[in-house]
């Protein structure tokens, strides 16, 4: 479980740096349901940019925000339904858009629910202790976003090979910048350098995205009530969750799985990986290139017992696909000759690298159990192509200009002729191999026990037990803002 233990000492040194900066927390009910955010706060939002250094934008952490870049205030769940033409099954597939969230990714969620706990415990001193944030990405950029805003200093670590976009926005944010060897699946030399922090500074508290249960806590209740709500939205009367694809990554999504599997419990939860990585399918390794993906490793926080599926996509689709969804070339191919609406082809940057895997995991779930137009399939869009301008360049420099042919090419090799191959649907047992290879990671190398390894197994209350705590969170919430005079004196 989540440690709640106070520290007065240390917490009155937070609400003191909190009162003096202006800040409200947000619970984790108000990001559920933003109808509850009080009408002060709602009124500073509207002077305030999406990705503003503004406090404010705390309540922005949610999948409803209105979808603009400045003054937005909340609606429904952002959400698309990708149709047909491009999908070529009848399953119809939605994706919960990571866009409009502050920082263009849904990862401020998951820094936030890992950050907030110890915050209003007082078990991180805002004035003297720095938020270390290891990531492959996006965990990064929310977690110095969220330190930001919640007047804590921060320290980012990701691979060296990441697009240079984030390190170009994490050079101005955070308080360090720390470039570990290799790419996205290199995510051993991340956890090196954080040890190396822990034996040498005592002034950092690290937020391991891969094992801090408030990451899988958010997403359970934030993320698996919005994907709940986009589906009834479109369910009509036959409708049935038949599944949920995520790729892998920190796990943390796929706590929004634990949430839907218990609303609907004939949905399948398929969790995907790179195939040039094949950790999950067949305890594999290598390098890929699908960025806001990490692998080598099972997560901690992965809830293993609860994955009916393993899903592995090639590298290659997710590149070309990228090309082909933000290529004017490729746009207008998918409008003329694959028959897509124009309008659903201009949200296709809405899709980042990571988002089009989900969206090939989809199709490949929907191919695999023959699913039909009364079955809905759903995944998000973890951020979009915006952070991945350089990436296309890239592609562009490689393979030349982007062509009629080379989109014509790419819709039909990488999205039409989707097939059912490199996938593996779980049995008891493969669900505890995968389970079985968290202890060369987080036993023999992170210092967890093999008496809490077991427990995420045998033990039915271990993840209810988590999935409660955030009605006691929220209440420590509701202490800290009050102790702080913030929104009572707010104007």
């Amino acid at each position: 479980m989540i440690d709640l233990t106070k520290n007065e000492q240390r917490l009155e040194k937070a609400v003191a740096r909190a009162r003096e900066n202006n800040i409200v927390i947000p619970t984790f009910a108000q990001m559920k349901d933003p109808s509850l955010v009080p009408e002060k706060i709602r009124e500073k939002m509207k002077n305030a940019g999406l990705w503003d250094f503004d406090p404010v934008n705390l309540f922005r952490i949610t999948w409803k925000n209105e979808p603009k870049e400045s003054g937005g205030l909340f609606g429904g769940v952002n959400f698309i339904e990708l149709p047909q033409s491009l999908t070529g099954v009848k399953a119809r597939i939605i994706a919960l858009t990571g866009k409009w969230f502050p920082t263009g990714c849904h990862k401020v969620g998951a820094s936030f629910g890992c950050l907030a706990p110890r915050l209003v415990t007082g078990q991180f001193d805002p004035t003297y202790h720095k938020a270390v944030w290891p990531s492959t990405g996006n965990y990064c950029r929310g977690g110095a976003f969220n330190s930001r805003l919640l007047a804590c200093q921060s320290v980012a670590i990701l691979p060296a090979g990441m697009s240079r976009e984030r390190f170009d926005w994490l050079s101005q944010v955070a308080g360090e910048v720390i470039a570990t060897p290799g790419c996205e699946s290199n995510v051993k030399e991340i956890f090196d350098k954080t040890w190396e922090l822990r034996r040498t500074r005592d002034d950092v508290v690290i937020f391991n995205q891969f094992e801090e249960l408030g990451n899988h806590l958010w997403h359970y209740h934030v993320t698996g009530s919005a994907i709940a709500e986009a589906f009834e939205s479109v369910r009509g009367e036959k409708g049935r969750l038949a599944g949920v694809c995520l790729t892998s990554g920190s796990a943390g999504t796929l706590g929004s799985a634990d949430y839907l599997k218990e609303r609907y419990p004939g949905c399948k939860l398929a969790v995907g990986e790179a195939l040039q990585c094949p950790t999950l399918l067949e305890n594999g390794f290598g390098d890929h290139r699908i960025e806001g993906i990490g692998d080598k490793h099972v997560p901690w926080i992965h809830n293993v017992k609860n994955t009916d599926m393993v899903i592995d996509i090639d590298d290659d689709d997710s590149q070309n696909l990228l090309r082909l969804f933000n290529e004017p070339q490729g746009r207008e191919f998918l409008v003329k000759e694959a028959g897509a609406a124009p309008g659903i082809v201009e949200k296709l940057g809405l899709l980042g690298i990571s988002g089009i895997a989900n969206v090939l995991c989809c199709i490949k779930m929907a191919r695999y159990y023959e699913l039909t137009e009364n079955d809905v399939v759903a995944t998000v869009l973890t951020d979009s192509a915006d952070m991945y301008r350089s990436r296309i360049e890239e592609l562009r420099e490689q393979s030349g200009p982007y062509s009629v042919m080379s989109a014509c090419r790419d819709f039909y090799q990488h999205l039409a002729s989707i097939r059912t191959d490199n996938m593996l649907e779980l049995t008891y047992r493969g669900k505890k191999r995968i389970h079985n290879l968290k202890y060369y990671t987080w036993v023999e190398q992170q210092g967890r026990s093999v008496q809490e390894l077991n427990a995420q197994w045998y033990d039915d209350d271990y993840w209810t037990s988590v999935h409660a705590q955030a009605q006691e969170i929220d209440h420590l919430i509701d202490e800290f803002n009050e102790r702080t005079g913030v929104l009572k004196n707010m104007k």
